[in-house]
């Protein structure tokens, strides 16, 4: 099992930023794809970001490329989501999640955070 918990979410002026964080406790963080998901009111859960084992490998939907960075540290069990440009369409509850591969379906990840909620005001 892995335990996830996310921090980091608020209220933010659109065109600022926002640095989310998920700390893990369990089975051996390093040992997963770390993934960053969001929903937002009557929609679907949506992938955001993801992170291999080393960091050496990331992936981003189209809609945050350029903005957010995916990062992590192995030694603090952490990832971490830094969102910058925030504009009021990335208003969501946001959440960690951790799996096997480097995917963008939710359905690969094994492990869910309880979600942190980000809201941007236009």
């Amino acid at each position: 099992q892995v335990q996830l918990g996310e921090s980091g979410g608020g209220l933010v002026q659109a065109g600022g930023s926002l640095r989310l964080s998920c700390a893990a406790s369990g089975r051996t963080f390093s040992n997963y794809v770390m993934g960053w998901f969001r929903q937002a009111p009557g929609k679907e859960r949506e992938f955001v970001a993801a992170i291999n084992w080393s960091g050496g490998s990331r992936r981003y939907a189209d809609s945050v490329n350029g903005r957010f960075t995916i990062s992590r540290d192995n030694a603090k069990n952490t990832v971490y989501l830094q969102m910058n440009s925030l504009k009021a369409e990335d208003t969501a509850v946001y959440y960690c999640a951790a799996g096997p591969e480097l995917r963008v379906g939710a359905s690969e990840y094994d492990y869910w955070g309880q979600g942190t909620q980000v809201t941007v005001s236009s």
